[in-house]
């Protein structure tokens, strides 16, 4: 099995077992709920799934639980950024915590974001 086929299916086998955070992210951005721009959930690119991306702007939104600031994670995620900006799109990482407490939060905070890059 080719590269691009692995992360394709381990895309969708990611579809089904999103984290809590990543659920209720999904369900505020769906549907162009920011700016009417379409976001889609586990999207393969090359060797990674993106939590959320939307190709418009050609932004991923990365939701870090707590393990990405433990062992190797900071520096794996830091190649996978910069891998992701060598292509063209720009990473947004949000943490989980906040995401539980106040999901609208984290929407404005990627339409901020959008906002700066305009």
């Amino acid at each position: 099995m080719d590269g691009s086929r692995i992360t394709k299916d381990r895309a969708k086998a990611l579809r089904h077992t999103m984290s809590l955070p990543e659920v209720l992210l999904w369900k505020a951005i769906r549907g162009g709920a920011i700016d009417r721009l379409q976001f889609r959930k586990q999207h393969p690119i090359g060797p990674y799934v993106l939590d959320f991306y939307c190709h418009a702007v050609k932004l991923a939104v990365e939701v870090d639980g707590a393990g990405h600031a433990s062992e190797d994670r900071p520096a794996r995620d830091a190649r996978r950024d910069a891998w992701l900006a060598d292509q063209g799109v720009a990473t947004l990482r949000l943490p989980a915590a906040p995401i539980l407490r106040d999901v609208d939060a984290a929407v404005r905070t990627i339409w901020g974001y959008l906002q700066r890059e305009e």
